[in-house]
């Protein structure tokens, strides 16, 4: 990396990222190069010889901090025995005791992994599979051929995945493509009584569960929603009424798994079983492309026979299971267990809430929230009449830009700003995010 940084300049890193690289979620008409050459820790460092905070754990993945050394280590050790073994027919030492690991920190009856290589594509085998599931189980149901999702929902880009969001943005343009779902209303802090929402989940169950394959949330927290946080109870109370209408019950915990809602996974904090569960992002600590659908004995075992039964699941993905990044995934376990990450978060986690008590004195800011290592405000023109700025306002890329000059990077969204930071960060660096965080909203009364 460093060679390649001697031998060319900036300016034409800058210029090729412009032309030749197309960025996920981005309008590079209006794109301006932030070119990153290394990291450590939770901060990044960028071509213009900027040290930025990385406040948004680069897209909600790194766990430890960048470049540990830990971790670092496991994957070079993984690197000199074997980069790559198909999941096709084989496998590998090391991806065998990663399945082995996650089955053993899950929620017990958890007990089958699936590996795939992103979040969109774990989404994708939890709802084929479900599909699979009623066409061949004990007492099939054929008629068991769409999703419940709910509304502002992101679970990925693939044209399942995309299904069941209800994000416009994301799903609009390609309706025509996508599959049959059914929409709840998403939690959206009218109330914090969750059976006001599991009320309206429970009369779609009534009328149409018998044609429902599968519900599919994200537990606790929405994230591409704008970090819509879901009432105590909403979670249990889904597992209970899939049960009670004999539908199955996807968590998505790509981007609230390993530590982000100061739980392990969403899910414990609950006591919830899903059906399938959904892990990414974090899932090597944010090092290596990866991620998990985990299952029970009772969707596993429908789907065993001889070869000629035609039940196994036709699904793979030439990288599934690859040994370098269950590696990272191993060392990042580890350190769980090592640095007691979960443990340490309390601390953390009241700093950052105390932030947000700050911030949200502000007049342009509504809804402040938090859930563990997560907080977000909403960006108003008015705090007292809830009056919003216009889109042309572009709010939430003005705050993003502020702190971005304060030495923080916040991912910037058009009408809210969140901070969802590496768990590893302390409490001097809470302060020098939030700090960024708040001058960046103060921006706005000028």
């Amino acid at each position: 990396m460093h060679r390649i940084m001697n031998d060319i300049s900036p300016q034409s890193l800058h210029e090729w990222d412009r032309t030749h690289y197309w960025h996920s979620f981005t309008q590079m008409a209006e794109y301006e190069p932030l070119v990153i050459e290394r990291a450590d820790g939770v901060w990044l460092f960028d071509t213009k010889g900027r040290k930025l905070l990385d406040g948004a754990s680069s897209m909600w993945c790194n766990v430890h901090g960048h470049n540990h050394p830990k971790i670092n280590a496991a994957i070079s050790e993984q690197l000199g025995k074997v980069a790559h073994a198909t999941s096709l027919g084989m496998s590998c030492d090391t991806t065998i005791q990663f399945a082995k690991r996650l089955v053993d920190i899950t929620p017990d009856g958890l007990e089958h992994v699936f590996f795939s290589s992103d979040g969109s594509s774990a989404i994708e085998v939890a709802l084929k599979a479900a599909f699979q599931y009623w066409t061949q189980c004990d007492t099939p149901q054929p008629a068991k051929t769409k999703f419940l999702a709910f509304g502002q929902a992101y679970h990925g880009d693939t044209l399942g995945a995309a299904s069941v969001g209800g994000i416009a943005e994301f799903r609009g343009l390609f309706a025509p493509l996508l599959l049959d779902v059914l929409q709840a209303p998403q939690p959206n802090g009218r109330t914090n009584d969750a059976a006001f929402y599991l009320e309206a989940v429970e009369k779609i169950l009534q009328q149409q569960s018998k044609q429902i394959a599968a519900m599919v949330i994200e537990p606790l927290v929405q994230g591409a929603a704008g970090m819509v946080m879901q009432p105590a109870g909403f979670v249990k109370g889904l597992r209970e009424l899939a049960d009670r209408y004999d539908v199955l019950l996807i968590l998505d915990e790509v981007a609230t798994g390993f530590g982000r809602t100061g739980a392990l996974f969403a899910c414990q904090r609950e006591q919830v079983l899903p059906d399938f569960l959904c892990l990414g992002k974090g899932i090597t600590g944010g090092y290596l492309p990866m991620s998990a659908t985990l299952t029970t004995p009772r969707i596993w075992k429908a789907f065993l026979g001889d070869a000629a039964s035609g039940r196994a699941l036709y699904h793979g993905h030439t990288y599934s299971g690859n040994p370098l990044a269950a590696a990272a995934g191993l060392a990042s376990l580890n350190l769980f267990e090592e640095e007691k990450t979960i443990a340490n978060l309390a601390p953390k986690i009241e700093r950052l809430g105390e932030r947000l008590a700050e911030l949200a004195e502000s007049p342009h800011v509504a809804h402040p929230r938090q859930c563990g290592m997560i907080v977000a405000v909403d960006l108003v023109a008015n705090q007292q009449t809830g009056e919003p700025f216009s889109k042309e306002a572009r709010v939430g890329r003005r705050v993003a830009h502020a702190a971005l000059e304060r030495g923080v990077w916040l991912r910037a969204r058009n009408d809210m700003t969140y901070a969802l930071p590496p768990l590893s960060i302390t409490l001097t660096e809470i302060d020098i995010l939030m700090d960024a965080m708040t001058v960046g909203v103060e921006s706005l009364q000028r």
